[in-house]
């Protein structure tokens, strides 16, 4: 198990500098759009803990 772990992360790891070096501006708007999901789940648990109080 452990060692499966070690080959997804390697795995993982090439392929985010692959997309880097080979298209920058399509790694920068991945990037933005993984921001902006967890903005938008951070907002949601926000919005259901504040209801909860209420």
């Amino acid at each position: 198990m452990g060692q499966a772990k070690k080959v997804v992360l390697y795995g993982l790891a090439v392929f985010v500098l692959y997309t880097i070096i080979t298209s920058p501006e399509r790694a920068a708007e991945l990037v933005q759009v993984g921001f902006e999901g967890i903005s938008s789940a951070a907002q949601g648990v926000g919005e259901f803990m504040s209801s909860l109080v209420n």
